[in-house]
């Protein structure tokens, strides 16, 4: 078994490469989350609706375009540490034939694809828009899953900043200085979305080569099954927003829609640990002491993301409702009443990750088929739940049905893991109890003690027990490391005249 000190020592270059995709991953959705405040000035609650709803189907159909090969090529598509061609090869010649022909079928059939999913048959380019957009970010899918594998996280962050910094640009441009409306939200997108395929042709040029059917074989067996999960998961993901928009409306959709957003700082920390995790953990998917540290991830994992609810729960009102933008708010009044959703989609997020950290011995084992069970048991709670709460109670009904799906699937991977994974349960439940006792409390209480509980959360850990000397010890290392290095780095104070 590898000794706690060496174990420490790899979570610690998972913490960084995790900081790496978290990079992109946060100025990216930072530049993507500036969007919304323009389009809560700019759109009203039925224009948002749309894009709402076209996103949630474009997102839905983008699972179908990758058929899973992404994964499947970290898991199977490189070989030695290093790239197979004909594996890369027959990954993306799979996509790019999926892309083509759906894309081609919905962009013939825009316009009754419009009214299929609820909007008026006016916005049929809208869905033109989204066929292209589909058709490029799937053949993007393969390229960056190789820089994953690679890890070039470096070039993957770059890449991803450079489309949606454009799309950020481009999306200013003809939504607030064209006045497209609607329109030139799936325009700038389309823009962004070829540029980022175009900066990715140099390593796709270098890396693909003749397509091995006995290879794509093998990615297809490994990939559809994910794809199939991949779906359910989306469902999870996206379809509130299509079944508010049929059960309460295209305003009430995009009143969700964007408050929905404002979850984004949970969704950073599960995005970028994501992005690293599944690597770091196939890379030593035979190594005796696997489950061992899947424990440890999840324990450390829910730390971080329980202070990050904290953080957003508390403090996600009054940073969205002041004027500190040019004597403007946030996001425009008319979404305000649309806020108390936040912490519950937010909530939904903590569970979210722990799904992913838990599916790690599904995907090590290869047990493809049990990862899209436990999807779509959490897709068929999202749905019911929606059909039953979203007429009772609206947005909020939407919000209670996401977290229900989440929780539903985490306790979905977790029962079907068959190995003997040790998670610490008593360390988890300490850090449910404290959490429950911070939230509750701060919801009323003032921002000055919002901010005194939020600094007390790593306190009360500390004094519950929640830390084992064997982290204490490495922690203290740690800090005495890097109070050396800084010692060490001090420029020398100028000689005296």
């Amino acid at each position: 078994m590898i000794p706690w000190p060496d174990m420490f020592r790899e979570l610690r270059g998972l913490a960084r490469e995790s900081a790496v995709y978290g990079l992109s991953t946060v100025l990216g959705r930072l530049l993507s989350f500036l969007l919304v405040p323009l389009f809560t000035h700019l759109l009203d609650r039925a224009q948002s609706g749309v894009v709402q709803t076209v996103y949630a189907y474009v997102a839905f159909l983008a699972v179908l375009y990758g058929l899973g090969l992404d994964v499947a090529y970290l898991r199977l598509g490189r070989r030695d540490g290093g790239p197979d061609g004909a594996a890369f090869g027959g990954a993306l010649a799979c996509v790019g034939a999926a892309a083509l022909a759906v894309s081609t079928g919905l962009y013939a059939c825009a316009g009754s694809a419009a009214r299929l999913i609820g909007i008026p048959s006016e916005f049929a380019d809208v869905v033109r828009c989204a066929a292209g957009i589909l058709a490029l970010d799937a053949l993007a899918l393969v390229p960056y899953a190789e820089l994953r594998g690679a890890h070039r996280a470096p070039a993957y962050a770059g890449v991803k900043l450079a489309g949606l910094t454009l799309n950020l640009v481009l999306a200013w441009i003809f939504v607030r200085g064209l006045g497209l409306g609607v329109r030139g939200v799936f325009l700038a997108n389309l823009a962004a979305s070829a540029a980022g395929l175009a900066l990715l042709a140099p390593l796709t040029a270098a890396r693909v080569s003749r397509p091995d059917l006995r290879r794509v074989r093998e990615l297809l067996l490994f990939g559809l099954p994910l794809a199939l999960a991949g779906l359910g998961s989306m469902i999870v993901q996206v379809a509130d927003r299509p079944l508010l928009a049929r059960l309460a409306g295209l305003p009430a959709a995009g009143l969700y829609g964007n408050c929905y957003k404002l979850g984004v700082l949970m969704m950073l920390v599960v995005g970028m640990f994501d992005q690293a995790w599944k690597p770091f953990v196939l890379e030593r998917a035979s190594r005796p002491d696997v489950d061992r540290l899947i424990a440890r991830v999840l324990t450390y994992f829910a730390a971080i993301a329980a202070w990050t609810f904290l953080a957003i729960a508390h403090f996600v009102e009054p940073a969205v409702t002041a004027p500190i933008f040019a004597g403007r708010p946030l996001f425009h009044p008319a979404y305000w009443d649309g806020l108390r959703v936040v912490p519950v989609v937010t909530l939904g997020y903590l569970f979210n990750g722990f799904y992913f950290v838990m599916l790690a011995p599904l995907l090590i084992e290869r047990r493809t088929a049990s990862v899209g069970l436990a999807t779509w048991a959490g897709a068929a709670l999202n749905v019911g739940a929606n059909f039953l709460l979203i007429p009772r109670w609206g947005i909020m009904g939407a919000a209670w049905a996401t977290l229900l799906a989440y929780a539903g699937m985490a306790a979905a991977v977790w029962a079907l893991g068959r190995r003997p994974v040790p998670y610490e349960g008593r360390r988890l439940l300490l850090l449910g109890a404290w959490t429950a006792a911070l939230w509750i409390a701060g919801a009323r209480l003032g921002l000055g003690a919002r901010t005194a509980l939020l600094a007390a959360y790593p306190l009360g850990l500390r004094l519950f027990g929640f830390f084992d000397s064997e982290e204490l010890a490495e922690l203290k290392a740690l800090l005495r490391f890097r109070d050396a290095r800084d010692a060490r780095t001090e420029p020398p104070l100028p000689a005296a005249d």
